[in-house]
C-alpha cells in the first residue's frame, strides 16, 4: 500500500482528501500545521507529500524546500495545493513536482498522484 502525507489546515479539505484517497487504497496520514508535520514519525517515509501553501504556522513552499533538501526525502514527489498562490510563484519558490489550484477535481488529483508515484517506480 502506498502512503501519502497531507499537510492541510482546512479540516474539510483535509478530511475529504483523506477519505477519498483511502478509498483509492492509499495509507493517508494528515497534519493540520507545519509544527505537527515536523513532529511526525520520521521512520515512516511516504510515497508522496501533498502540501497546502498557506498554513497557520508556516508555508507549504518552505516545507517543500526542506523536504527537497533532505537526502531522505529529496526524491519523494511533492504536490502543492493552493487557493491563493499562482502556479508560477509556487514553482519559482520551491521544487514542487506538481501544482494544483483549489478548488480542485479529486479525479484530477488522483491521476496526478498516480502519475507521480508511477514515474518513481519507472525510474
Amino acid at each position: 500500500m502506498k502512503t501519502i502525507f497531507i499537510v492541510e489546515d482546512e479540516t474539510g479539505i483535509r478530511d475529504a482528501l483523506q477519505l477519498l484517497l483511502s478509498f483509492e487504497n492509499y495509507d493517508v496520514r494528515s497534519f493540520s500545521t507545519a509544527e505537527a508535520f515536523n513532529k511526525r514519525d520520521r521512520s515512516v517515509v511516504p510515497d508522496i507529500f501533498i502540501l497546502d501553501v498557506r498554513l497557520p504556522d508556516g508555508s507549504g513552499t518552505d516545507l517543500c524546500n526542506e523536504l527537497k533538501q533532505d537526502p531522505l526525502t529529496s526524491n519523494i514527489p511533492v504536490m502543492i495545493i493552493s487557493a491563493h498562490a499562482k502556479e508560477a510563484t509556487v514553482i519559482n519558490s520551491c521544487e514542487a513536482d506538481v501544482f494544483v489550484s483549489k478548488p480542485f477535481d479529486i479525479d484530477d488529483v488522483i491521476v496526478k498522484i498516480e502519475d507521480l508515484i508511477g514515474n518513481l517506480q519507472n525510474n
